[in-house]
């Protein structure tokens, strides 16, 4: 049965055309994935749909729920559609999430703002909604607040809100992307049991190919505000006709070539020896608080030219021992290595010397910029960590050198990081890292938010820098299809501790330990969903191209 048609959908922005004839349907029980690079559209469809349009923009075309038309509609008319018939999960719970609310008090008022009973009768009913999202009452009563919770857990209090009034479709905005690979597997689960047991129509938005192809009945591709091809998600296997589509998935299967200068007979670069990172733990009523150790006993090399991966999935302490190695937190015991001199330790003039040497990329490289300063300010932000301070000029000089290193143009750094894209930003980010002339870089999660076409490019690059520069990476990540393309050995962590060690591909094909075989077994592969799809579901020969 026919839940939602959306026929030439039309959006402009001052005189600017974002969306242009997006026709797209779903039925009761389905579940359409909506791929496309960052800007594409996806995310203005939903909010065109929902009736969530900035001020300026101009919507055209037909949007029909269930039959009655819905575009246009008046706020009062919309706010009736919002919740009670269309659900929508966003990628980032905690802006979506009151932080001064309780979790049992934002399911419950949701109930409250569409009259569904009293105070105590939508507070039994968050209960119950908590509940089925797998968040039990003797772990998660209603009286937690959303920092209390991890990432998947806020998720699930979030589809827990966009059930709550059993609407008939269901968005999930990129809901899965920033999480770990376990965690997601849960979130992915829910949304189909949802499906499964209500006869949810979802949409799910997302730039994982391996994600829709596992989730998926159907799935449509935008670009530039269209939708260029739409089909069975069986198609994914039986191989995409249109020419973007097939750069989607080639960007999805990407492996860089990386020229592997690993040289086992010099010095490590990095020496991690015994490494303890504690925490004080939450206060007791009685007796003293007791310590959170949350790097316990962690022991590592990395060679010069070499890529070793750390995965594990969130709160295992990869992101402690990161910081760790890099000077900002002092281990409880241990000692972390940089050419054989002690950096945990260092101080002064002796800690800059030993930070030039290992630098960060963040994940959100944003995040980690002045919006102030022009670009050449933020890459020749590092220099401070020479021992003698460039003159501007020969500053100046070196950020150009760097920008057109990392494939962007010495013109570049008189703009903003505003100015450029996810992408961009992250190239600079990886000048800034550079510009010290550093033997290894610290990589934490630095491709996870991008999507995969613009991650097949960061991959490449450092992959290039790595040849050329002799760079070592410590590459941190819950992706575990990237390390796998990426690194040399790989480092599994789970619960402060590495569980497990060894090259990759033996990792992959034969892994020793149940939690990495885990973390493997939750872990979207395309090729294992394509061959999967291609056994249970013919690609349909009729697949509906659109080539504008």
């Amino acid at each position: 049965m026919r839940v939602l048609d959306v026929q030439d959908l039309g959006v402009v922005i001052d005189g600017r055309p974002i969306l242009e004839s997006v026709s797209l349907s779903l039925d009761a029980g389905e579940v359409l994935g909506l791929v496309g690079e960052s800007g594409s559209g996806k995310s203005m469809t939903s909010l065109a749909i929902l009736g969530l349009l900035p001020p300026r923009a101009e919507a055209t075309g037909q949007v029909t729920l269930d039959g009655a038309s819905i575009l246009g509609a008046s706020d009062a008319a919309l706010r009736q559609v919002r919740g009670r018939k269309v659900g929508m999960v966003f990628q980032e719970p905690m802006t979506a999430l009151n932080p001064l609310m309780t979790i049992g008090d934002q399911v419950a008022e949701t109930l409250r703002i569409h009259g569904q009973g009293s105070r105590k009768a939508a507070r039994t009913a968050a209960r119950g909604l908590l509940d089925r999202v797998g968040l039990p009452a003797e772990r998660f009563p209603l009286g937690r607040f959303p920092h209390e919770l991890s990432g998947g857990q806020r998720q699930r209090v979030a589809i827990a809100m966009a059930i709550a009034l059993k609407p008939r479709v269901l968005i999930a905005d990129e809901a899965t992307t920033a999480l770990d690979v376990t965690t997601q597997a849960q979130i992915l689960d829910l949304l189909k049991r949802l499906v499964r047991e209500d006869g949810v129509g979802l949409i799910l938005i997302t730039h994982d190919l391996a994600v829709v192809a596992e989730t998926a009945d159907r799935v449509a591709v935008m670009k530039d505000g269209e939708v260029v091809e739409e089909g069975p998600a069986a198609r994914i296997a039986g191989g995409m006709t249109h020419p973007y589509s097939r750069r989607l998935f080639d960007a999805a299967t990407h492996a860089p070539t990386r020229v592997r200068a690993t040289r086992p007979e010099a010095p490590p670069i990095l020496q991690i020896e015994g490494v303890v990172r504690e925490y004080a733990g939450p206060a007791r009523l009685f007796g003293p608080r007791k310590n959170v150790r949350a790097v316990d006993d962690v022991s590592f090399v990395v060679q010069p030219g070499e890529c070793v991966g750390l995965v594990g999935e969130s709160g295992c302490g990869k992101s402690t021992l990161l910081r760790t190695v890099m000077a900002l937190e002092r281990p409880q015991a241990g000692r972390v290595l940089v050419h054989g001199e002690d950096i945990t330790r260092a101080t002064g003039a002796d800690l800059r010397r030993l930070r030039r040497h290992i630098q960060m990329v963040f994940q959100d490289p944003y995040g980690s910029f002045d919006p102030r300063w022009r670009v050449h300010r933020l890459v020749a932000e590092n220099l401070h960590l020479l021992d003698e301070a460039p003159t501007a000029a020969e500053a100046r000089r070196r950020v150009d050198e760097m920008l057109e290193q990392v494939g962007l143009s010495a013109s570049d750094g008189e703009k903003f990081a505003h100015e450029f894209s996810g992408g961009q930003r992250q190239r600079i980010a990886i000048a800034r890292a550079l510009i010290t002339g550093p033997s290894i870089l610290a990589l934490d999660e630095a491709v996870s938010a991008l999507d995969v076409s613009i991650r097949a490019q960061i991959l490449d690059l450092l992959a290039e820098l790595s040849g050329r520069l002799s760079l070592s990476y410590l590459f941190v990540t819950h992706d575990l299809t990237v390390v796998r393309s990426v690194a040399d050995r790989l480092m599994v962590m789970r619960g402060g501790r590495i569980v497990e060690t060894g090259e990759t591909e033996a990792i992959f094909s034969a892994p020793k330990a149940a939690y990495t075989r885990d973390l493997l077994a939750a872990t979207p592969d395309l090729s294992r969903n394509m061959r999967a799809l291609a056994e249970g579901r013919d690609a349909d020969p009729n697949t509906e191209e659109i080539d504008r």
